[in-house]
């Protein structure tokens, strides 16, 4: 059997529903046997994984397909609009997540060689590459552990050190280095876009930020679009409109409730923003995801606590 064909028996059989934690720390299965709506919600800083279908990822403007030749990753939180494309009961969606640790990555950085062109640059927080045997190889040994549950505690930690290693030694390399170096650009980004999350209904700008940074503001700003494909600002509608959307379909607020719970004080600023991101006024998109299913409202509130 090929590792591919491994690693989706073993999903198969592991993946109790659309989203299961597993006993191995950090590691997310995912199934789903047909196509999913546009959901919007935070990618956390993991490497994403599809082993059967297909799935397209909208971050701002920019769109990105993967499949079970490619893997994604994501260096920093960021909010993304996420669909799967390809899936049906007979070939089901099969995915997982394993969790970047930044201590574990700092540590193996210590035995990986760096060339003078490979540091930490300010490259986008999100990415795609093709997917290569030997890291395919490490990751499916690393889900096989669900099969010997006596066995994580001892190499879980030893397997995902080889994942992050040809990680760190591939393409997307010089992104992940990034994570582990305690002042670079992308952990001061990080940093800031963490409390913009837990603050998003503040009010606040650019100089409040860039001092949360210490980077000058001019610096914070082109820094944090390199990274997120967006403004700061930007990001914090997005963060907003996604909470608003999540209170609307998960907690039955109205529309007035919801934008001002995130920091409207404009009802119909709200409204344009929410028809800007969503398609649709609040109200209708409310109703229409309500109407759709419950597992639909379900999976908005699934995807803000992922």
């Amino acid at each position: 059997m090929s590792a591919i064909d491994h690693l989706r028996d073993l999903i198969g059989r592991h993946a109790a529903g659309r989203r299961t934690p597993t006993a191995v720390p950090g590691l997310m299965l995912f199934r789903s046997e047909g196509r999913s709506v546009p959901l919007n919600c935070i990618y956390r800083s993991r490497l994403y994984l599809i082993v059967q279908g297909r799935k397209r990822v909208e971050l701002g403007t920019h769109a990105f397909t993967y499949d079970d030749s490619h893997y994604l990753i994501t260096t920093v939180d960021l909010p993304v609009s996420s669909a799967v494309i390809e899936a049906s009961p007979h070939q089901p969606y099969l995915a997982l997540s394993i969790d970047f640790d930044p201590a574990v990555l700092a540590d193996l950085l210590l035995s990986v060689p760096v060339g003078g062109d490979r540091g930490a640059g300010d490259e986008a927080g999100l990415a795609v590459a093709s997917l290569d045997e030997a890291l395919l190889d490490s990751v499916r040994r690393l889900v096989a552990l669900l099969d010997t549950p006596g066995d994580i505690a001892v190499l879980a930690p030893l397997v995902r050190q080889e994942i992050y290693y040809r990680l760190l030694t591939g393409p997307l390399g010089v992104r992940l280095r990034a994570i582990a170096v305690a002042d670079s650009h992308l952990t001061r980004i990080a940093r800031v876009m963490a409390w913009m999350r837990t603050h998003y209904a503040e009010e606040f700008g650019i100089d409040d930020l860039a001092r949360l940074a210490g980077m000058s503001a001019p610096s914070l700003f082109r820094h944090f679009k390199a990274v997120a494909l967006m403004s700061p600002m930007q990001y914090r509608t997005c963060i907003r409109l996604q909470e608003a959307r999540r209170r609307l379909v998960a907690d039955g607020d109205d529309a007035a409730e919801a934008g001002f719970a995130v920091g409207y004080d404009s009802p119909s600023q709200f409204s344009r923003d929410y028809r800007r991101m969503f398609g649709v006024p609040p109200a209708r998109d409310a109703a229409r995801l309500r109407g759709d299913s419950m597992l639909i409202a379900q999976e908005v509130e699934e995807e803000r606590l992922s």
